[in-house]
């Protein structure tokens, strides 16, 4: 939160009551959220919070590098917490229910350090993303 409100004074911006609340609840949350799903819980506590001050605040979130924003897919964008001092990880989607599954695998890290080096490069980040149906028989959209 100390990180957030040094970027809104240093830009000339408002900390709002409605921007901490959005801000906590996010930082709070378990997995990625989209707008829709933080506004819901956000309006736990603030019924007059709108969806136009959720998507502000992730945007604000996002220029100080304190949010995620992710559009796997086609589905909706959602947000997670940025990696600061934690692990980096990727990601596998379920192209039926959406669920998404964080996972690290030293060994695919080295293979794309070893495709990059063959290339010339030397990796500074990288994002992967990878798709399939959930083969768990209680998969919400599970095709039959």
């Amino acid at each position: 939160m100390a990180a957030l409100r040094e970027y809104v004074a240093k830009n000339g911006l408002k900390f709002t009551k409605q921007r901490e609340l959005i801000a906590e609840v996010f930082f709070k949350g378990a997995g990625h959220l989209s707008a829709e799903e933080l506004l819901e819980r956000v309006r736990e506590q603030d019924s007059q919070v709108s969806l136009a001050t959720v998507y502000r605040t992730m945007k604000l979130l996002t220029d100080c590098g304190l949010a995620n924003p992710h559009r796997f897919g086609e589905r909706q964008t959602v947000y997670e917490p940025s990696e600061t001092g934690e692990e980096h990880h990727d990601h596998i989607i379920c192209q039926d229910c959406g669920r998404i599954f964080e996972f690290f695998d030293e060994r695919v890290e080295r293979i794309q350090d070893e495709v990059a080096a063959r290339h010339g490069l030397e990796l500074t980040s990288h994002r992967m993303e990878l798709y399939g149906r959930c083969v768990r028989a209680n998969c919400e959209n599970k095709k039959n």
